[in-house]
């Protein structure tokens, strides 16, 4: 893969371009998570169960579209209106309001009652006078028709329902032109929609929709920025606690000098590869750790008490200069278990799996190495995915790790090839866990204390 013509092409980002996309990410990430937690989203989901269901856009409908009219409420008021202000019913009222007519029906309940029938009885009488005129008036016979009547037996009906508060209260609904407007179903629709036009509302949806599954599987585990040494620890890591860790080979010309070729200096890690003479312990196939005298030193470092992780994403701002091999990577700390190659200078940029007879490493052009590139490792349950910056770079889906794995850091100059100084330089480091693996991450580091704890007894 030629890096140089990927950029040029505008297939890959350039390495300031993309750590914007990542810090851009994770701020996006950030705020997805605090919207996921507020209260805000939890009243927008619970309206929106409300607001969408079938009986609150009926009753929606029914109040924006049913007429007064074609209401229970409505054909009883205007029926109790057409009967209250009836001629009949209004003489009727009247009739029970006047004084003389109510004398007139108390004296009707009288034995002298049919005094008023006679004429005689009138002349003696102004009262008895009055009373037969009454008597024989369209009022009187009004008010007899009325009392006996359906409608005032209707009125009476509904006089006692439309007075009611709870009658009253359904009327004063009905009777409102603007009756949507001024309901509760109103009010909670506008809350609904004030929290769906919200851009933190918006943003939530959208990036949960378009972008946002990256933030969604994989969540911060570790994060270096190289501010200090306090994650890493000079050597292998190797697993077997009794081996000597931090030698080199007998095949190598440097020796590993437990740390101190190492520096953490203008916010990266520098791991030295210097021309100074010294006597260490390196191992030979044949016969095992032997002392031998060394014309450079350099370092391996790790960060296996930092992290230990089994899946997920690991990324790395690497780059190296000058002579010697250069690798930055993921082990497992036992010899006989693959390599992860995020990073691999032998005098050619390489990546992939290093595995014994089951390498796999792809070639890197056209990269310069005063540059620095993101190189990044995706670890899932079925497959193997390396990346320059975004430029997916080599895919695998056999020779899968079965361990955790820490990252690995080291330079050396094999005997074979001639010697120099260089560097490793290492801007930061991260690793995002795996969401949908994190029990099995949790598993795996609990099993693996409680084989430290056997170790140690």
């Amino acid at each position: 893969m030629n890096i140089f013509t990927a950029r040029l092409t505008g297939k890959m980002l350039s390495t300031d371009a993309f750590e914007k996309t990542i810090y851009d990410m994770q701020e996006r990430v950030k705020r997805w998570r605090q919207i996921e937690k507020s209260p805000e989203l939890a009243e927008y989901i619970a309206l929106k169960k409300i607001v969408e269901s079938r009986d609150f856009q009926a009753r929606k409908k029914e109040l924006i579209n049913r007429k007064y009219e074609d209401t229970d409420e409505g054909r009883k008021m205007t029926a109790f209106k057409r009967l209250v202000t009836s001629r009949s019913i209004r003489r009727y009222q009247r009739a029970l309001e006047d004084p003389t007519f109510q004398n007139f029906l108390q004296f009707q309940k009288t034995e002298d009652f049919q005094k008023v029938k006679s004429l005689k009885e009138c002349l003696k009488s102004s009262e008895i006078r009055t009373y037969n005129i009454i008597y024989h008036s369209s009022f009187y016979r009004n008010y007899t028709k009325v009392l006996h009547s359906a409608e005032l037996k209707q009125l009476e009906v509904l006089e006692k329902e439309v007075k009611n508060e709870d009658f009253l209260t359904r009327h004063a609904l009905w009777a409102d032109a603007k009756r949507w407007q001024h309901s509760e179903e109103y009010k909670t629709e506008q809350r609904y929609n004030e929290l769906a036009n919200s851009d933190d509302i918006k943003f939530f949806y959208t990036q949960r929709e378009e972008r946002i599954d990256w933030a969604e599987l994989f969540r911060p585990a570790f994060d270096d920025d190289m501010s200090s040494g306090k994650n890493w620890k000079p050597g292998y890591g190797y697993a077997n606690k009794a081996a000597k860790d931090g030698h080199s080979r007998t095949t190598e010309r440097q020796a590993y000098n437990n740390g101190h070729n190492t520096f953490f200096v203008d916010g990266r890690m520098d791991i030295e590869t210097r021309e100074e003479t010294v006597e260490a312990v390196a191992w030979d196939v044949k016969k095992g750790f032997v002392e031998q005298v060394f014309d450079y030193t350099s370092d391996v470092m790790n960060t296996k008490d930092a992290f230990m992780q089994e899946q997920g994403l690991f990324m790395a701002k690497v780059r190296s200069q000058g002579a010697g091999r250069h690798f930055f990577g993921l082990s497992t700390g036992k010899q006989d278990n693959p390599m992860i190659a995020l990073y691999f200078y032998n005098g050619k940029h390489q990546l992939g799996l290093v595995n014994g007879n089951k390498t796999r490493l792809a070639e890197l052009t056209g990269i310069l190495r005063s540059m620095y590139h993101v190189y990044s490792f995706r670890w899932t349950k079925n497959e193997l995915i390396w990346y320059v910056n975004n430029l997916e770079i080599l895919r695998l889906r056999n020779s899968l790790p079965k361990e955790a794995m820490f990252y690995l850091a080291q330079s050396w100059l094999p005997m074979n090839e001639k010697g120099g100084e260089g560097k490793l330089k290492v801007q930061w480091a991260r690793v995002f866990r795996s969401v949908e693996d994190s029990a099995l991450a949790q598993r795996n580091a609990a099993e693996a204390k409680t084989q430290e704890k056997k170790e140690d007894k």
